[in-house]
């Protein structure tokens, strides 16, 4: 089984990356035992994956006998009208979480008719050898005036797709997996690994 450190806990995330990645296998923080507050202090998608992946992987080869490559990604919403906000405050946008998150973004767009957004994200991809690989991946949309959909994960039941013609909340897993940010960077990660033939080293004894 190719085995890969995902650096996060956040389920949602969890779920949609191993849609993506058949036939590999994922370790998370928790399972790792990677316990330590990472602080995402970047001021880019960019800056802040990175810095996450590299926190793992220290870790991992510091602490770990593994030797799998590390996994780790930051996305967000950036909506044109506010100054791209919240951007790499999205997960953190409020202070009160998702929902909290995206009454602050339809209060900030009472009024404005430009609704214009995307959502982006970066993955990187650090190799057991330390090799680094960075790909992105966007998608284009509106701010919906209302929640639309399922409000379990993000800012998806306000974010109406241009492909899909309808929001993230009201698409399927297929649906969203075709078209969004992180599937798109995600699945550039996956095609170097599986043109490289990657196995990760699991031993057992973290």
């Amino acid at each position: 089984m190719r085995k890969i450190i995902l650096a996060t806990n956040n389920q949602h995330k969890v779920q949609e990356i191993k849609r993506i990645f058949k036939l590999y296998q994922f370790l998370t923080l928790k399972d790792i035992g990677f316990d330590k507050e990472i602080v995402e202090d970047g001021l880019t998608f960019e800056e802040n994956a990175l810095i996450k992946a590299r926190a793992v992987y220290d870790f991992v080869k510091n602490n770990t006998k593994l030797d799998c490559a590390v996994l780790a990604d930051d996305s967000g919403l950036c909506v044109k009208a506010i100054n791209y906000e919240p951007g790499v405050y999205s997960a953190r946008y409020s202070g009160l979480g998702d929902e909290g998150n995206r009454k602050k973004v339809l209060e900030k767009l009472l009024g404005i008719q430009d609704r214009t957004a995307y959502m982006q994200c970066y993955a990187v991809l650090i190799m057991p050898d330390g090799e680094t690989r960075i790909e992105e991946g966007k998608t284009y949309g509106l701010i919906t005036k209302s929640k639309i959909g399922d409000e379990s994960f993000g800012y998806d039941c306000i974010f109406w797709s241009n492909k899909l013609g309808k929001t993230f909340g009201q698409a399927s897993e297929e649906e969203k997996d075709s078209v969004s940010h992180r599937a798109q960077a995600m699945s550039k990660i996956k095609e170097y690994l599986d043109s490289i033939n990657y196995k990760g080293i699991d031993d057992q004894e973290y």
